[in-house]
């Protein structure tokens, strides 16, 4: 026989209601009543139905819509941050916008920088709309994003670009990128794999760059490791002399990195892609096409950020988590012009 929400209340001495705010997290609710409840369910040995939940959650959804209609996507403008290149992506708002009706919200951007638009400004803008749900876009080095007061909403990121406060978060996950980059260039005959991206991109990623190909070169004999290159500059161009120095000291004949700038100085070496060297994009986009490279899956990205900040909503969670979930995407891999086939070189 199933436990009812009245029978709870009974042995609890509180209302069907009090019951109900305390299963949805409901800050309405004192520790005290919150723990004698808790005690109550656990005796009574109760289990929700999960049909009825999702029924009662698509029903408070409705009631709310008026006041949660937006999930807003925090940008950063910074015109002088070298991680304004176009190099580096963004998770376009469109994929975003996508998953986010599916959900019943509309998802728009705010722009931090833009128009003296700063943190204190937009929490408050956002409150004012009623707008609970945000997906903060880390995208300048000046982390903006940082300041704002997450207290009262559904948030999540993109990416690893915000370390602290720590939220939920969707990103690729790189470190199985690689290892898929490596195996690819392995098996096309390439000896001598290197990896060149900025210090940037691999913090983003909390290492999983360099990390992955540290693992991957322990299978490798001595004489076929090439040490990573961490571009010392965000502003990649700026880095042509290391890149020739690294270059001219390891001679790898095959490489995972941008596809901005590097190809130019290949050819300001007289190397020839694919003759000479392999080249593999860290981050292709199907603008790149020609390029064998890692596709990241944005859209993919997209939705799982978005189910983190809907899923909060219907739960009625809000502020920075004791525990932050990750969504990974994994990667994956196009074939291209700028390498070997398989079948040989």
């Amino acid at each position: 026989m199933s436990v009812t929400l009245q029978q709870i209340a009974q042995a609890a001495g509180v209302s069907a209601m009090t019951v109900s705010r305390v299963m949805h997290q409901s800050p309405r609710v004192s520790v005290e009543t919150r723990e004698r409840v808790q005690q109550a369910i656990e005796k009574l040995g109760y289990q929700p139905d999960p049909h009825l939940a999702r029924m009662m959650t698509m029903v408070r959804g409705r009631k709310k819509s008026r006041v949660r209609a937006v999930i807003a996507v925090i940008r950063e403008v910074a015109p002088r941050d070298a991680l304004h290149n176009t190099a580096y992506q963004y998770v376009p708002i469109e994929d975003i916008r996508r998953r986010a009706s599916q959900h019943g919200y509309h998802a728009e951007e705010f722009w931090l920088g833009k128009d003296r638009l700063d943190p204190t400004r937009l929490v408050s803008i956002l409150q004012a709309r009623g707008i609970e749900g945000i997906i903060v876009s880390p995208q300048a080095s000046q982390m903006l994003c940082a300041q704002l007061d997450y207290t009262s909403f559904a948030a999540a990121t993109f990416g690893f670009g915000l370390t602290s406060p720590s939220l939920h978060r969707a990103a690729g996950n790189m470190n199985l990128g690689i290892q898929i980059a490596v195996k690819e260039l392995l098996a096309r005959g390439y000896q001598r794999i290197g990896l060149a991206v900025t210090q940037w991109v691999d913090h983003r990623a909390e290492g999983s760059y360099s990390g992955a190909m540290l693992h991957v070169q322990q299978t490798m004999p001595d004489d076929q490791r090439v040490p990573v290159l961490l571009f010392p500059h965000n502003d990649f161009s700026r880095c042509r002399a290391d890149f020739a120095g690294w270059m001219k000291k390891h001679r790898p004949d095959a490489l995972i990195t941008f596809d901005q700038h590097v190809p130019d100085w290949l050819q300001q070496m007289n190397l020839r892609i694919p003759e000479d060297i392999g080249l593999v994009v860290h981050d292709w986009t199907p603008a790149m096409k020609g390029y064998a490279g890692l596709y990241q899956r944005r859209d993919h990205v997209a939705a799982a950020g978005v189910d983190l900040v809907a899923t909060q909503l219907l739960q009625n969670e809000s502020g920075i988590p004791e525990v932050p979930r990750q969504i990974l995407i994994p990667p994956q891999w196009i074939e291209g012009n700028s390498v070997h086939p398989r079948d040989g070189r």
